[in-house]
C-alpha cells in the first residue's frame, strides 16, 4: 500500500517540474523530499501504534488536542481534500500517458476520457472489498517496481557525467524548492496508518512498511532522476513537462523506452488511486464517529466498504482532474501533506510519552517540514501567485465549511 501511495503520478508528472526548478541537482531534490518523509515517518509510525484507528492523522489530533475539536475537524477536512487532489494528480497522470501511448499526447479530451475511466474503475475495485483492493495493489505494485528497475539500471548506461554537472546550476536554494514542490511524490506512506486495524502484526509491520516504502521509492526516485538528467539536455526535458521520464528512457531504448515508461506510469498511477481511495475511505468513515463528516460517510456495504465515502472521493477526484492543471494539483497536495504531517509531529509532541517518543527525533522533523513549506510558499508567491491563491482559497474554503458544519447538526441523523 505504501510504495503503491508514493509510485504514483510523482515521478512521472514531476520530474519535468523538478528539472525546471533545480536543474542538475534534480536528483537531490528528489532525495531530499525522501529526507522529509522519513522524518514524518516517525511520528506516523509512534502514533500509528499507541492509537491503532483508522482515522489516523485525524485521530492523533484529536487524542492531541481534545479540548479544541475543531483542530481535528480541520486537519481530518484537509486531509481529505488533499487526497482528493492527489487522486486528480494520478488521474490526470494515467490519462497524459495513457494518450500519449497512443500516440495522441495532444488530445485533451482523450486525457480526460482516460482519466475519469481509471477513477470508475477503482471505485468498483474498491467497493468490491479489501481483499479485491489488496490483490490488485500487490499484482501492480510488483510488476511497476520491475519495470521502472529494468529501466533504472538500462538508463544508467547511457548517463553522461558532464550533464550533471555542475550540479548547482540554479542555485542552492533551487533544490530545495524543487523539493518542496515534489513532496506530492512522497504522499502515500501515511496510507498504511489508515489501514493499521486490519494490518497484521502491527508491531512489526506498520514501521517496517513506512520506513521500507519510503526507502524503496526514494531510491528508484532518485536513480531515475539521474537517469533523465544524465541522459538529456534540460530544455528537452522541461520542454517534455510530464512525459520527462518517457522522453528520458529514450536514448538507451530508444521507442520501446517510451512504451515502457508509459506502461510503468499507468500501473503506477492506477496502484496509487487504488491505495489512495482505499485508506481515505476510511478515514472519512471514520471521522463521522466523532461527528466530524456527514453521517453517511459510515454507511456501508455488505462487505464492509464505506460505499458513499468511496463514490463522494470519486466524484470530487473527478471534478478536480477534468478542471486543474498539473502544476496547482501538484503544488496543493504537496503543501497539504506536509501541513498536515507537520500537525502529526505537533500532536507526537504532545502525546510523546503516550507513545514512548523522543523529542531529538521530532523536532528535527518538525523543523525541516517547516521549512519546506515555507520554501514553497516562497516559490509559489516569486512564480506562480495565481496557483498560491487559488490554495489558499481551497483552505480558506475548508476551515469555513468545517467550521459552520461543527456548529450543526442538521446532516446527522438523529441520535447518530
Amino acid at each position: 500500500m505504501g510504495v503503491g501511495g508514493m509510485i504514483g503520478g510523482g515521478i512521472f508528472s514531476v520530474l519535468g517540474l523538478a528539472v525546471s526548478i533545480s536543474g542538475h541537482a534534480a536528483p537531490l531534490a528528489f532525495a531530499i523530499g525522501g529526507i522529509v518523509a522519513l522524518t514524518a515517518g516517525y511520528s506516523y509510525v509512534k502514533l500509528a501504534l499507541a492509537y491503532r484507528d483508522d482515522g489516523a492523522s485525524f485521530t492523533y489530533l484529536e487524542r492531541a488536542f481534545p479540548r479544541q475539536p475543531n483542530v481535528a475537524g480541520v486537519v481530518g477536512w484537509t486531509v481529505i481534500i488533499g487526497y482528493i487532489g492527489t487522486l486528480a494528480l494520478y488521474a490526470f497522470t494515467f490519462g497524459a500517458y495513457g494518450a500519449e501511448l497512443f500516440n495522441m499526447g495532444g488530445a485533451a479530451n482523450v486525457r480526460m476520457v482516460l482519466s475519469a475511466s481509471i477513477i470508475l474503475f477503482f471505485m468498483l475495485v474498491n467497493l468490491m472489498g479489501t481483499k479485491a483492493s489488496g490483490d490488485a495493489e500487490d499484482l501492480v505494485v510488483y510488476t511497476k517496481i520491475i519495470l521502472l528497475t529494468l529501466l533504472g539500471i538500462a538508463g544508467l548506461s547511457t548517463v553522461r557525467h558532464a550533464n550533471l554537472f555542475p550540479v548547482f546550476d540554479k542555485g542552492v536554494t533551487s533544490v530545495f524548492m524543487a523539493g518542496a514542490l515534489i513532496f506530492v511524490a512522497y504522499e502515500g506512506f501515511q496510507l498504511i496508518t489508515n489501514a493499521v486495524t486490519e494490518t497484521r502484526d502491527p508491531e512489526k509491520n506498520i514501521p517496517r512498511g513506512i520506513y521500507g516504502a519510503v526507502g524503496i521509492v526514494a531510491f528508484i526516485y532518485v536513480t531515475l532522476a539521474i537517469v533523465g538528467v544524465g541522459s538529456l539536455p534540460l530544455a528537452q526535458l522541461v520542454a517534455a513537462k510530464e512525459y520527462a521520464l518517457a522522453v528520458a528512457a529514450e536514448p538507451a531504448l530508444g521507442n520501446a523506452g517510451r512504451v515502457l515508461v508509459a506502461i510503468a506510469a499507468l500501473l503506477a498511477t492506477a496502484s496509487a488511486i487504488n491505495a489512495t481511495m482505499f485508506g481515505a475511505a476510511r478515514m472519512m468513515a471514520e471521522m463521522t464517529r466523532s461527528k466530524k463528516m456527514p453521517h453517511a460517510f459510515s454507511f456501508r456495504n455488505r462487505v464492509n466498504v464505506p460505499w458513499v465515502a468511496v463514490v463522494a472521493l470519486t466524484a470530487f477526484a473527478l471534478a478536480l482532474t477534468l478542471l486543474g492543471g498539473l502544476e496547482l494539483i501538484a503544488s496543493f497536495s504537496s503543501m497539504t501533506f506536509l501541513l498536515v504531517s507537520i500537525g502529526v509531529s505537533v500532536a507526537n509532541i504532545r502525546l510523546r510519552r503516550q507513545t514512548h517518543s523522543k523529542i531529538g527525533l521530532i523536532l528535527p522533523g518538525f523543523v525541516l517540514m517547516l521549512a519546506t513549506v515555507t520554501t514553497l510558499v516562497y516559490y509559489l508567491w516569486h512564480t506562480a501567485r495565481p496557483t498560491l491563491l487559488w490554495i489558499l482559497g481551497m483552505y480558506a474554503t475548508v476551515f469555513i465549511m468545517e467550521f459552520v458544519f461543527s456548529r450543526r447538526g442538521l446532516l446527522f441523523r438523529h441520535g447518530g
